[in-house]
């Protein structure tokens, strides 16, 4: 186990039997602790084990992996795992040697260690949902390892592809960091920090690459390892069609996609044509603002603020920014954590032309029937 910590490899001199009680033992661990994942080494052990020129059949585990990450039994298990190879040849690995072999110098499997992020409940201070696979989160929460090196190792490689969860076991492509080595200023009784800065490779195939990611109790794999995974896809995210003014209802992490996508340009050319009164509701607590888009500015101008920093410059919304930094409830001290649960939708749309009274008119008319001066976040 020492010597996997450091070289990320299953030893060459490991013979059969010490190979199965070394995943016994890991089983065992993983059964009593109950709370923590499966251990790094897991499936480097079992498929070592797969591996060995001495191993008989009685010594080769399933190879199966079901719908929630179990692994199969029997010959079924292995006819659906052929069926799969079969249908996707492609893996991680030939995607990853063909353009490490580009990079100058060369990138190689034993340069990468490839991490799988999953979404966790409401209350962890890693990423809870699609709002928060934000550059800046990510960085922060993949920047930040267990001290314990059984969890995380000791000497982890320098280039390390970050995936997310993207439903069961796909997994999509976020981006590659390269370390630049442990912060061991920033270190703590329980946490080790690294020095991570984005890089360039695997750039063109971000948020496009999805790899079958077969063992979820693993979180992450180091490059020989995760070679196997196969390639599900590698294609353009569909344009999303824009449903109407009436028909809009996005969440503040959606709203920050509509603003940089290319995916949302059609939402982009309509919110720019068109002034407009909009509802802000913190779904968290029921309370609404009721604000406009007039002038020059457009629907598309207004909300590219609160995308930005999740208040817009609102009174009241500043005041939820506030409340959140001082209370301690932001993930990451983020400025716009508040924002996370606001979801936004479109009350009533005018022409560019439109005079700006009768624009405030109709504002003033909204609040008043949504009695958001009262019970909102409206202050005026």
């Amino acid at each position: 186990m020492r010597e996997y910590e450091t070289t990320g490899r299953v030893p060459d001199w490991c013979g059969v039997d010490l190979l199965r009680a070394w995943a016994f033992y890991r089983q065992r661990e993983h059964h009593m602790d109950g709370v923590s994942p499966m251990a790094p080494d897991w499936d480097a052990v079992v498929d070592a084990v797969r591996r060995h020129p001495a191993a008989t059949a009685a010594d080769l585990p399933p190879s199966a992996v079901g719908d929630e990450g179990e692994v199969g039994e029997g010959s079924a298990g292995d006819a659906a795992e052929t069926a799969r190879s079969a249908a996707l040849p492609l893996t991680l690995g030939h995607v990853l040697a063909a353009v490490g072999a580009d990079h100058a110098p060369p990138i190689g499997l034993d340069d990468i260690l490839v991490i799988r992020h999953a979404f966790k409940p409401s209350g962890h201070v890693g990423l809870q949902g699609p709002e928060d696979v934000t550059e800046d989160r990510v960085l922060a929460y993949t920047r930040s390892q267990d001290i314990a090196t059984r969890k995380f190792p000791a000497e982890p490689p320098r280039y390390w592809v970050i995936l997310v969860a993207d439903g069961k076991s796909r997994s999509r492509l976020f981006g590659v960091y390269e370390n630049h080595g442990e912060r061991l200023d920033e270190k703590t009784d329980l946490n080790r920090f690294w020095e991570l800065r984005r890089v360039d490779f695997l750039r063109s195939l971000e948020d496009r690459l999805v790899v079958d990611w077969t063992s979820p109790r693993s979180w992450y794999r180091w490059g020989p390892s995760a070679a196997s995974l196969p390639v599900l896809e590698i294609a353009d995210r569909d344009a999303v069609e824009f449903p109407g003014f009436d028909r809009v209802l996005l969440r503040w992490h959606e709203l920050e996609e509509l603003i940089g996508d290319p995916r949302y340009a059609a939402w982009r050319a309509a919110l720019s044509e068109v002034q407009g009164i909009y509802l802000i509701t913190d779904s968290s607590t029921g309370k609404q603002y009721v604000g406009k888009a007039d002038g020059s500015e457009r629907l598309i101008g207004r909300w590219s603020a609160y995308a930005r920093n999740g208040h817009g410059g609102n009174v009241a919304l500043r005041e939820l920014a506030k409340v959140a930094r001082e209370s301690g409830t932001t993930l990451d001290g983020s400025a716009e954590d508040h924002a996370r649960h606001f979801v936004f939708s479109i009350l009533r749309v005018f022409g560019p032309s439109t005079p700006s009274s009768e624009v405030d008119a109709a504002e003033s008319h909204f609040k008043s029937a949504l009695m958001t001066r009262t019970w909102g976040l409206n202050r005026n």
